[in-house]
């Protein structure tokens, strides 16, 4: 007999799953995705900016939203930026240049949604993708301002 979709609902308690340190400040806990579901069809995370921090201008293969949870933002969505406070939420179709910056004193805190299983993320300034939360994105998280080596 096929195993029922609701054989796969989980509660999901993020402090029991453990944060992924992408470095200059930046972590992120993965939530659902294939790692943990093999029918769901969405991708889901929070990821935590200390002040300063950001992830480089990046396109992704599937369409995502993510809602600023804590913390005030640059968001740039195809070249403009938006100022973004905690509630306020995007929408950035596949393909659209995007990122998100900590423009304040204290951490920022998103939850993002993918609309698909296999995600990938590709950096608009070399052109390298990378499949989502692998070993190379894990390690895109930057300080600008911090200068080099920071």
């Amino acid at each position: 007999m096929a195993k029922r979709k609701a054989d796969e609902a989980m509660l999901l308690r993020p402090a029991a799953i453990g944060e992924i340190d992408r470095g200059a400040g930046v972590k992120t806990i993965p939530l659902v995705g294939h790692w943990n579901t093999r029918t769901g069809r969405l991708t889901t995370g929070r990821t935590t900016f200390g002040p300063g921090t950001e992830i480089p201008l990046h396109t992704h293969n599937v369409d995502e939203t993510v809602m600023l949870l804590r913390g005030v933002a640059t968001v740039n969505i195809d070249g403009r930026a938006h100022a973004a406070r905690a509630g306020d939420v995007t929408w950035i179709p596949a393909g659209v240049p995007h990122n998100f910056s900590n423009r304040g004193t204290g951490e920022m805190q998103i939850y993002w949604v993918y609309a698909g299983r296999d995600v990938s993320r590709t950096i608009v300034a070399t052109g390298e993708t990378f499949e989502h939360l692998s070993e190379a994105d894990r390690r895109l998280a930057t300080k600008p301002d911090a200068g080099p080596g920071g």
